[in-house]
């Protein structure tokens, strides 16, 4: 017993000096890829509460860029900073903390070009569009499954998210609790205690982070943005977390933003139908500045309207996030808000009881065509009955519907386009539905319409080539000749079909 004792304790004393050693030293030199996460982890003891009270952040540089992050508590005596290089070369950080342990610490590691797929953060591009950090463009072409990771099976989700188009998916960070499609109680709770007990807003549960931010990772590597929805209105008394008061608010902002900011694929989408939430415009404000000072890599921000509008020429909004089924405005709001528009609630296809949830595939194949047309984005959703319940808007799983496949073959029609100058056509008057680079492109849609003629004006001196696509059988068919001037050509006399031109040649 003696000589175990004795082992145990020299054990002791060689991991207490390991620990002692590693916090004096310098971290080495790891590679990180550009647009990575670069993680680096902390042991320290804390007496009081972490979360709350424990500071520390890191500032990294390379060359005249710098850019300082905060770090947070992972649980565990384990402190976290988290960073995305967005420039190769020899990246340096330092600390900064309230905790000895944790304070001056160094670090360095090497960014490497990114590779393949791999083309950064997105952002706003040319006032109206998207495009990732190395120029290339970005058409979002959206789903919707709040709660697809703690409610639903992430493992079968991101399995048809593989097989699908789509490179955008809205989801929620609380649980949701809706009507019978989704009140199940999930593995997990972003806080300390329960909902008989109560809430300890001022401790976080890092499991539950880890494994939102694990799943993130996962659509990071499809290629996915996660448009991440912070607060929504779907609790209804189930666990009083969109009743926290405003000071827990801005702390959960921060450590959410301080954990996930460094992932490239994250938007910040503020609120689901903000309004039904009660935040004064004031405590809406608070949570976006504090958003905005704390991201050091602007992510897209966000918020989604239910029946009322927020204000959204505020600087700290970069593109709407619309709920409508009207788009005639699409081109109004372009020009008056001077941001992309995304329709991220246009209603779903499905054929649940609910008005919002049982549009025909065909409806919703033609409400993306229309808003791409008219200059916008759309977000698809499916809520087709279920003996369980499991419904792709609210837990995800598996697609039914015939609407996503039409949507890829879309998205390679926008693909396929002029990387800039295109636009919509806009006439207060005329509000047809068109895209168009002059004298090069453009993109006609009609809707349910069923014309067997279709008639253009087009400029004399370019030769142009027309085809028409059948935007629900997904063909392409080209019409034969050349055009230039006054044109008509025969149209198939069925709805849902689209016309593209593209200039041919400059006449002599």
């Amino acid at each position: 017993m003696k000589n175990t004792a004795s082992i145990n304790g020299f054990i002791k004393i060689i991991v207490s000096c390991i620990l002692a050693l590693s916090s004096s030293l310098s971290f080495g030199n790891p590679t990180t890829s550009q647009w990575a996460v670069f993680e680096q982890s902390f042991a320290a003891k804390f007496e009081g509460n972490p979360f709350r009270e424990g500071k520390l952040k890191a500032t990294f540089s390379n060359g005249d860029k710098v850019l300082t992050v905060d770090g947070f508590y992972d649980g565990g005596g384990i402190f976290k900073i988290r960073f995305m290089p967005d420039a190769s070369g020899e990246w340096s950080f330092i600390t900064e903390s309230n905790i000895p342990d944790l304070d001056k610490k160094t670090g360095s590691f090497t960014c490497v070009p990114s590779a393949g797929s791999v083309h950064g953060m997105v952002h706003v591009r040319d006032t109206f569009e998207f495009g990732y950090s190395d120029g290339t463009p970005y058409y979002p072409v959206g789903t919707t499954c709040y709660q697809w990771v703690f409610q639903g099976n992430p493992k079968q989700t991101l399995e048809t998210l593989s097989k699908n188009a789509f490179n955008k998916i809205r989801m929620c960070v609380f649980p949701k609790n809706y009507d019978v499609y989704i009140n199940n109680e999930p593995p997990l709770y972003p806080f300390e205690g329960s909902k008989e007990k109560g809430w300890d807003f001022d401790r976080f549960n890092p499991a539950y982070f880890k494994m939102l931010e694990e799943n993130i990772g996962k659509l990071m590597d499809l290629g996915i943005e996660a448009d991440l929805i912070l607060f929504h209105p779907y609790d209804w008394g189930k666990w009083g977390f969109d009743k926290m008061p405003q000071d827990k608010r801005l702390q959960y902002v921060e450590y959410i933003v301080a954990r996930l900011a460094s992932y490239r694929n994250v938007w910040w989408s503020l609120a689901n139908e903000f309004e039904y939430l009660g935040f004064s415009n004031g405590e809406w404000e608070q949570l976006f500045t504090l958003i905005e000072s704390k991201d050091p890599y602007h992510h897209l921000r966000s918020i989604h309207n239910g029946e009322h509008w927020y204000d959204v020429l505020k600087p700290y909004i970069t593109h709407l996030s619309v709920q409508t089924t009207d788009f005639f405005d699409i081109q109004d709001w372009r020009e008056k808000y001077k941001k992309p528009v995304i329709i991220d609630e246009c209603v779903y296809e499905g054929d649940i009881p609910s008005d919002w949830g049982n549009l025909t595939a065909e409806e919703m194949t033609s409400r993306f065509w229309q808003v791409y047309c008219r200059g916008g984005y759309c977000t698809h959703g499916e809520t087709y009955i279920d003996s369980r319940n499991i419904l792709w808007w609210s837990k995800g799983g598996i697609l039914r519907g015939q609407s996503p496949s039409r949507i890829a073959f879309l998205r390679k029609i926008m693909e396929e386009r002029p990387i800039s100058g295109v636009v919509p056509f806009h006439n207060l008057w005329n509000k047809e539905m068109y895209l168009f680079k002059p004298g090069e492109y453009y993109l006609y849609y009609y809707g349910n319409t069923q014309q067997k003629l279709a008639r253009f004006k087009m400029p004399g001196n370019i030769k142009f080539k027309f085809e028409v696509i059948d935007t629900w059988n997904m063909t392409i068919t080209p019409v034969e000749g050349t055009f230039s001037g006054s044109t008509e050509i025969k149209m198939p006399g069925r709805p849902w079909m689209a016309v593209r031109i593209k200039s041919f040649m400059t006449s002599e």
